[in-house]
């Protein structure tokens, strides 16, 4: 029986990957085909999708982008043989995209059935948490600091740092919350994995239980990942069935079960303690800070809050060791980052590489360059928040401190791309605005500097007073970065004062174009 993988992935049902399944079901059937369709996680070879892959004794050939119209011609030229068709991109494994990878937290994305924990546990999945009880929860947490991981959420906190800091606390009860919010616009990576590889999610909340002390996890999931929500559950019952979650977990006399949670929608609860107050029931709003969530948490508890990258990265660098992991990558950003590519690229995706490769080969050679096929104005890395990076500063190595001694931030892995046609100035004002619209309005310069932001820009742009409203913009850009509780109106200076920076003219242009 030939096996057919079709995603079961948010992007790939957007573009048909479910009426694309049924299609090849029902041709199959009607030819008297015996095959079996596999629903596994995107490769993210986005521009591809749906991406049929066919099992073969050469490798999974893929197909792609794939329509219902297309089915039959597949039959007719021998698919499932990895004949010859227009869509045909050959081996998977050997394709530019994923040849130039190097996948660690997403090396199973894409290749098993998500929700098999035997397919799982034949490609490795579990070694991480045997071996963390073979090794015990001290040397679990000293292995997670020497890597070096950081968390993948946008702030770069090294993780060993906070799982020790909770393992340190007082014996009780302690929790583990992953920040699934994933609301940065262009960013894709955590919605990927828990698709695509939900139990590498569960095996790296257990050992962060395991490490910290902790018997219960909670996934704090945004509201507008519904395939995420059904895939991730089904695989919570699946590790409790096959005795991965629950009492006494593998005989090794420790406790633990994962409880998927579903938000309301607030941007803002990204940030980590806006979201243990809406677990907690109540609304979304920022705590301040101290006491830290490592001290009084979730419920008043010792909490560990990592991102879904972070903990999913976890089952492998305790899989292969944390020098394995501490070797990839440049200065203090050691491993791996799924880089997000999109906006005006022809080659939008997924990308994991190690830190240190140079954006703008990134922008210009992997994801090809603009769609339009005009210039590359301008590309924002790190989410509505992040700042607009020129062509000047395309040289710049993907890492945590090369990115913050420009004044920059890497965030979550976004990469969203520009061609030269872009106003900078509407962008800024974007910027300003949607800090507007989700701030939880705590604290005095988010919730009012976001909104005077808006009304100064709108000022320059319609030429009013420019050089002294350009001044009065840039200082309240310092008050917000230096005053606002978290990092919402915090990071939100920095599109505008990128923009600014390195985009003066779109300012002074458009003030021009509204005198005229």
């Amino acid at each position: 029986m030939t096996k057919i993988y079709i995603p079961l992935d948010m992007a790939a049902v957007a573009m048909g990957a479910d009426r694309l399944a049924a299609a090849v079901a029902e041709e199959a059937a009607r030819r008297g085909q015996q095959v079996e369709i596999v629903r596994n996680g995107s490769r993210g070879m986005l521009w591809l999708e749906p991406l049929i892959e066919v099992e073969t004794p050469a490798g999974r050939v893929g197909y792609g982008p794939a329509k219902t119209k297309d089915v039959a011609s597949l039959f007719d030229a021998g698919f499932l043989a990895g004949g010859a068709h227009p869509l045909n991109i050959g081996v998977v494994d050997e394709h530019p995209w994923m040849k130039r990878q190097n996948r660690f937290t997403f090396v199973r994305c894409g290749i098993i059935d998500p929700l098999s924990v035997p397919e799982y546990e034949a490609h490795n999945g579990f070694k991480g948490l045997k071996r963390a009880f073979e090794i015990g929860s001290a040397a679990v947490v000293e292995e997670v600091a020497k890597s070096g991981l950081r968390g993948r959420g946008g702030a770069g906190f090294p993780t060993g740092i906070k799982w020790k800091t909770v393992a340190d606390c007082a014996p009780g009860q302690k929790y583990v919350v992953v920040n699934a919010d994933e609301g940065d616009s262009g960013t894709f990576a955590d919605r990927m994995i828990m698709e695509g590889d939900p139990l590498a999610l569960i095996e790296g909340m257990t050992i962060c239980g395991y490490a910290i002390g902790g018997s219960k996890g909670y996934v704090y999931l945004r509201s507008e990942y519904p395939v995420v929500a059904k895939v991730f559950q089904a695989a919570i019952e699946k590790a409790r069935e096959a005795g991965w979650l629950g009492k006494n977990i593998k005989g090794s006399g420790f406790d633990f079960d994962v409880e998927l949670r579903i938000g309301a929608g607030a941007y803002v609860c990204g940030e980590e303690t806006s979201l243990l107050e809406s677990l907690e029931g109540k609304r979304g709003i920022v705590r301040a800070k101290p006491p830290l969530p490592a001290h009084v948490g979730l419920f008043g508890k010792p909490t560990v809050v990592n991102n879904v990258l972070s903990m999913a990265t976890i089952p492998m660098i305790m899989e292969k060791g944390a020098q394995h992991y501490a070797d990839l990558g440049i200065g203090r950003s050691r491993g791996t980052m799924p880089l997000q590519i999109a906006g005006n690229v022809k080659y939008g995706g997924l990308f994991e590489i190690d830190f240190g490769i140079p954006l703008g080969e990134v922008i210009n050679d992997i994801a090809g360059g603009t769609r339009t096929g005009r210039p590359v104005k301008a590309a924002q890395v790190g989410g509505p928040l992040g700042a607009y990076v020129p062509q000047s500063l395309f040289h710049l190595p993907f890492g945590y401190e090369e990115f913050a001694a420009t004044d920059s931030l890497i965030g979550h892995g976004g990469i969203v791309v520009f061609d030269d046609a872009i106003d900078m100035s509407w962008m800024a004002r974007f910027g300003m605005e949607f800090c507007a619209i989700e701030s939880c309005g705590k604290c005095t310069p988010c919730r009012i500097g976001s909104t005077r932001g808006v009304e100064t820009i709108d000022k320059i742009r319609n030429g009013q007073d420019v050089d002294k409203n350009i001044e009065l913009l840039k200082d309240l850009c310092h008050t917000m970065k230096f005053g606002s509780l978290c990092a919402l109106g915090g990071f939100a200076p920095y599109p505008v004062e990128s923009a600014l920076r390195h985009f003066p003219e779109d300012f002074r242009k458009s003030a021009l174009e509204a005198a005229e």
